[in-house]
């Protein structure tokens, strides 16, 4: 059920190699070597750089045919060198053909070359002198070049497809291609291509490293797609100029591997790329479906070694159990300030276009209302509206404890709200009595009848002060459905619509650190640190609340990671177990993810028609929920292919299987 294949998921690595300028049988022994280590870590494809097999800096020796033939006899050797090792092995290398010399890259695998791509633009500016040596790819005479008595395919109209694991469809472009106005790799990832492979010799100057960093990310990011980008290192000539061998791997606009620079001994990086992740975002990217691919490529199949290959842990890539919160303080206080920003931007532009001077919103003492209320405080300030006009009611009920109430109560006067404190127990009782419940037995109709009363209050009191309602709950919430129906899940604009639970907390701690000091500040962590509940059943005897929500529904932990990978990313159940394992591991064991991912799913897809009546909200990060933006789902789709899926994986956890 966890193959690598199962998972959608590649491990590549880039390699930069110790080099001798014109030494080939060296250099082809030291390619072999790096063709080895790559897979005995169990590497399933391996790029090399430019014109590995020679050295770039060879200038006019590459008109010596003693060199030329040299090359072609260890390329057959080092091609061979893939049999055994069980990769396929990209390396750069001058190959003529038809009286013409090519700056070329060839794929090797199962112990041959299967496509020889060459290089289409060709640098003659500044130290670059390649239109003296080679012909660019545009001018190629001819489709197939012979190597070793076999014909091969050649041209810069070649994509590799691997038969046996869907989604991984190789392009390559060399060096200088990736710096053109209209790089090759656009073309060939609107034809397919989920991976690019870029053997190139790009020399060393000052400020050019992040440059190079940059262009690499960007264009991984722009064309949705993993770029691997393997760079001559300083063993080559140094005549003129020094290479660095900057050699890195690129996800989709993040760099995630990448070897030491300036090393002459040989490096590497691996990184395990995540194809059904990339082919997701293309599914879900109308920019990239709405362009058109070339036509006239050519596909060059071949088989993916290592598929069943035994890797462990992921690597090259963290699988954070809090991916909406950076792991980062500095990052985390970033991500914080700019969320904010947007929340209480958003709420600014709804007062200045309503014209509304009151904005009223509960404030029980939990994170989601004291969000609200500070996003509140921080857009009345934006448009220049008293503090006063903001109305933060607390409701106390049954269920209400003092430490929630007094901190609400406290930060709303604090912050220079009005506070307002409106009991609803009787009105809850009396509705309860109305139609026939006892008023005692603490079921589903108990706690929505006092959820409603509370929004019923709300909006009551927007009429009266002639302001709006603004909602509390937030992403987790929507997702889960763990909120009432036309009770809380009801407001004339839902401030907090697109934060996840996990982050909330960390934007209250932040607002606490950033912008108080003193009481609020205090009142502001203790919030933070308030077990989170609805507080709607009566309290026990000592005066504290029956209701922890994530003893209910499960840990929010959980649920915002199998948000994020499950819906965000669209993984299946199965991929999403397989993260949450390792990510978890120590925190919670299989059976219990296991169990939280079933109510997940079942919850999901069971609560689609409140999201489909949830109000206006802004959008803050990569996850929304709402039918107007970022998801539409019918409010009676079926999970049970993905409850299915659940079982399998919990049948797998049994004593004794191989996959528990």
């Amino acid at each position: 059920m966890f193959s690598w294949r199962s998972l959608g998921l590649v491990r590549v690595a880039v390699a930069t190699p110790e080099l001798r300028v014109g030494d080939v049988a060296f250099n082809a022994a030291t390619a072999v070597g790096l063709i080895n280590e790559a897979a005995a870590a169990g590497a399933q494809i391996v790029v090399l750089p430019e014109l590995t097999l020679c050295g770039y800096s060879c200038a006019d020796l590459f008109y010596q045919s003693a060199l030329r033939e040299a090359v072609r006899e260890e390329l057959i050797a080092v091609a061979a060198a893939t049999a055994n090792a069980g990769v396929v092995a990209v390396l750069g290398a001058p190959l003529e053909l038809d009286g013409r010399l090519y700056n070329c890259a060839a794929v090797c695998t199962a112990g041959r070359i299967i496509g020889v791509v060459p290089k289409t633009y060709l640098p003659t500016t500044g130290e670059f002198y390649e239109e003296r040596w080679f012909t660019s790819a545009a001018h190629a005479s001819a489709d197939a070049i012979k190597i070793g008595g076999q014909l091969v395919p050649f041209g810069a109209d070649l994509l590799f497809a691997a038969a046996n694991m869907d989604n991984v469809v190789l392009g390559v472009e060399i060096c200088e291609d990736l710096w053109a106005p209209a790089p090759p790799s656009s073309a060939l990832a609107c034809a397919g291509a989920t991976i690019i492979v870029n053997p190139t010799a790009s020399d060393e100057l000052l400020g050019k490293s992040e440059y190079r960093r940059e262009l690499l990310r960007q264009q991984s990011g722009r064309t949705l797609s993993a770029y691997l980008y393997a760079a001559a290192g300083p063993g080559e000539s140094t005549t003129d100029v020094v290479y660095s061998g900057q050699s890195m791997i690129a996800e989709n606009g993040t760099i995630i591997a990448q070897t030491a620079r300036f090393a002459f001994e040989s490096q590497m990086a691996l990184a395990d790329v995540d194809v059904n992740r990339l082919t997701h975002e293309r599914l879900h990217s109308s920019s990239f479906s709405a362009s058109p691919a070339p036509t006239g490529l050519r596909r060059v199949s071949f088989d993916l070694p290592g598929l069943e290959r035994e890797r462990g842990q992921i690597i090259g890539r963290t699988i954070s159990p809090s991916p909406f919160v950076p792991a980062d303080p500095a990052a985390r206080a970033a991500s914080c300030r700019e969320i904010f920003t947007i929340q209480a931007t958003a709420l600014a532009k709804r007062l200045r276009h309503t014209g509304s001077k009151h904005v009223i919103l509960g404030v029980s003492g939990g994170l989601d209302s004291t969000l609200a209320l500070l996003v509140a405080v921080k857009a009345f300030d934006i448009v220049g509206l008293p503090r006063a006009g903001i109305i933060g009611v607390s409701m106390p009920g049954l269920g209400t404890t003092a430490r929630t109430k007094g901190n609400g109560e406290r930060l709303t006067k604090l912050l220079g709200a009005t506070q307002l404190t409106i009991p609803i127990s009787e009105r809850a009782l009396a509705l309860l009595h109305s139609i026939g419940h006892d008023g005692v037995t603490p079921d589903v109709t108990f706690e929505n009848a006092f959820a409603r009363v509370r929004t019923e209050t709300l909006f009551e009191l927007g009429n009266k002060l002639g302001g709006f309602v603004l909602g509390t709950g937030d992403l987790s919430e929507l997702a889960l459905g763990w909120c009432t129906f036309n009770g809380d899940h009801m407001s004339m604009y839902h401030i907090n619509a697109g934060v996840p639970k996990t982050l909330v907390r960390y934007l209250v701690d932040w607002s606490a650190d950033e912008d108080f000091q003193g009481k609020v500040r205090d009142i502001l962590h203790d919030i933070s640190a308030t077990p989170i509940g609805p507080e709607l059943l009566p309290l026990s005897a000592d005066g504290t609340s029956k209701q922890e929500t994530e003893s209910i529904i499960g840990p929010y932990r959980l649920h915002d990671f199998f948000l994020y990978y499950g819906i965000r990313f669209g993984f299946a159940p199965r991929k999403v177990f397989y993260f949450a394992r390792g990510a978890f591991a120590g925190e919670f064991a299989p059976g219990e993810i296991t169990r939280w991912l079933r109510v997940f799913y079942r919850r999901f897809f069971d609560q689609q028609y409140k999201r489909n009546a949830m109000p206006d909200g802004p959008k803050v990060g990569t996850v929304a929920l709402s039918p107007r933006g970022d998801w539409r789902m019918p409010s009676d789709a079926c999970a049970n292919l993905w409850l299915a899926e659940v079982a399998e994986i919990e049948a797998t956890l049994v004593e004794g299987s191989p996959n528990a």
